[in-house]
């Protein structure tokens, strides 16, 4: 077992229901602080994105954000290089797609993101089918390919999901990109779906703007993920002070 899915275990065995924010690597050049402040405020784990030139699953919040990322130099490396320094108490996922990682090397790649101290990896246009490769190459180095259940995803695919999938399933909410939605979505019905064919936790996302909806998702499922609403915050220039209070609105809305 990975130490993610061992980390996560353990915060469902404590009746905790995990909240993981979002926040793009690179975006400002304090973000470290930003991630710091989020942790201190109540974060359980830490969804770290890589900027990429082609999001297909991000909306425009992130989109501007990993543009911005990108504009100012941000690499893998150098986001590796700056969580090295912030040495996490709490399990840190990247969030990235498949060709960066091809680029860069796979074994390479599972390295580099082991040794800035992440745990995970969620790689939105990595197929079923096409996840050996990437698999293989974190096998020895403790990280965990994260794979995603949709709303429209068939009974039988989410079996292979489950089986695949390693730290916790992604629950998405809607069949959209990352954005602010109103509503709580088809979360509860996914996470229904992922625990029928296995014990693997289950984190909601997609769509999770409010305190409301992630109240809503908490109810439902062992963890709510939290991107797009955090992320503007920071675009129109919130610092650590707005991040905490961001997060403690959460925090105290899913412990309610």
């Amino acid at each position: 077992m990975k130490s993610l899915e061992r980390r996560l275990r353990d915060l469902r065995s404590g009746g905790r229901t995990a909240l993981v924010p979002y926040f793009m690597g690179g975006l400002t050049p304090d973000w470290i602080q930003h991630v710091e402040a989020a942790i201190l405020a109540g974060a359980d784990a830490v969804e770290i994105g890589i900027p990429f030139s082609d999001p297909m699953i991000d909306g425009a919040v992130i989109q501007e954000a990993g543009l911005r990322a990108l504009a100012a130099g941000t690499t893998l490396d150098s986001v590796a290089h700056d969580l090295a320094r912030l040495g996490s108490r709490v399990p840190l996922v990247a969030m990235t797609y498949y060709n960066l990682f091809l680029h860069y090397g796979l074994d390479r790649a599972a390295g580099t993101l082991h040794a800035s101290g992440i745990s995970g990896a969620i790689v939105p246009d990595l197929a079923l089918e096409e996840v050996a490769p990437w698999r293989e190459a974190c096998r020895h180095v403790d990280v965990a390919t994260v794979l995603l259940v949709a709303p429209s995803t068939p009974e039988d695919r989410i079996v292979r999901v489950c089986e695949t999938s390693e730290g916790f399933v992604y629950a998405s909410a809607r069949m959209a990109v990352t954005g602010k939605a109103e509503g709580p979505g088809e979360g509860a019905r996914v996470v229904r779906s992922i625990r029928s064919s296995s014990d693997l936790p289950a984190f909601i996302g997609i769509g999770v703007a409010t305190p409301e909806q992630a109240r809503d998702a908490a109810q439902v499922s062992d963890g709510v993920i939290v991107g797009s609403a955090l992320v503007q915050v920071i675009l129109d220039g919130g610092g650590i002070a707005e991040i905490e209070a961001f997060i403690r609105n959460f925090r105290e809305a899913i412990d309610a």
